[in-house]
């Protein structure tokens, strides 16, 4: 069989096809832009080599044969096959299943409100997502990306920074009634306190609040004290409720400020010397699935850090 298909064969089939779709040599001829004869020629140098027949050659008209109608349907699929994947690689489109993991509350908060401009770029691209703790570590191999928040410093792992956290507290305008006025950080001892367990990793229970109050010159503030989640997502929820104060992050935080449902009575924001960042394994931009979905996600950052600024 092997001796059918070499170069010579490949191209006699070229002619078969389109003579087969045409159903007359003559129009095959004027697509392929050589004479009526040298079709035909070729059409039979086929059947020599295959050793059927693929046309019945009637007075007027061609007919397929049995084997002929049979290998047209292989040939024709094949070549539109062909087809659309240089099409494919023409217009950069890219397929295929990709493994993205991030922290639950970047995902939900962040990421999940772009991926439909993720799917219309690179609607051939599965994203496989899985929502991983921050503190659970990183094993090379059961992703292909990764977004996650730390101090930067991924042994063995490649980085590409994304945004810097801060920190602010929060809280929903409900609150505020009835209990004193909530102007300096004292004034927290009259209010409940919500925390993020989950904040980054390594960190404590309290670890936000107190950062952010050492950080504002308020550290004598007792914050030991409220309710705890294991999510920034559920603190937040909480907050909109009216069950205390939290600690919002800025990348985090969408809606909840620019609709009135959360409020920030402080205004001193704090960098937690933390940062959100893409990690993979070295090489695994050679991938240009890998490399696009990477690309995106730094734009979508850029874009987003653009309008914390203005």
């Amino acid at each position: 069989m092997s001796r059918h298909l070499n170069a010579q064969t490949h191209a006699w089939l070229k002619v078969f096809a389109v003579s087969a779709r045409h159903l007359s040599f003559t129009r095959a001829a004027e697509e392929l832009h050589v004479t009526t004869g040298a079709v035909s020629q070729q059409v039979k140098q086929l059947e020599e080599r295959l050793g059927f027949r693929l046309f019945r050659r009637l007075p007027r008209q061609l007919e397929l044969t049995d084997e002929g109608r049979r290998l047209a349907s292989v040939v024709d699929e094949a070549y539109q096959t062909v087809g659309l994947e240089v099409r494919r690689l023409k217009s950069g489109v890219m397929s295929g299943i990709l493994r993205l993991r991030s922290v639950p509350s970047f995902l939900a908060k962040w990421l999940m409100p772009r991926l439909p401009r993720l799917q219309a770029r690179f609607p051939d691209i599965e994203l496989h997502i899985a929502a991983e703790d921050s503190n659970l570590s990183l094993r090379e191999g059961d992703f292909d990306l990764a977004i996650d928040l730390n101090d930067g410093h991924y042994p063995g792992l490649q980085i590409t920074p994304l945004m810097d956290e801060v920190i602010f507290p929060v809280c929903a305008p409900g609150l505020l009634r009835g209990r004193p006025s909530l102007h300096r950080p004292e004034d927290l001892a009259y209010y409940p306190l919500l925390h993020d367990v989950t904040a980054w990793r390594g960190s404590h229970d309290y670890a936000e609040w107190e950062h952010y109050l050492k950080a504002i010159e308020a550290p004598h503030v007792n914050v030991r004290r409220g309710y705890t989640f294991n999510r920034n997502q559920l603190t937040m929820e909480a907050a909109i409720d009216g069950m205390g104060v939290a600690i919002a992050r800025r990348t985090l935080i969408t809606d909840e400020l620019r609709t009135g449902r959360l409020i920030a009575p402080f205004a001193q924001r704090v960098a937690t010397g933390k940062r959100y960042g893409i990690v993979y394994r070295q090489g695994a931009l050679d991938d240009r699935r890998v490399q696009a979905v990477h690309d995106w996600i730094v734009e979508e950052a850029m874009r987003s850090t653009a309008s914390h600024t203005t």
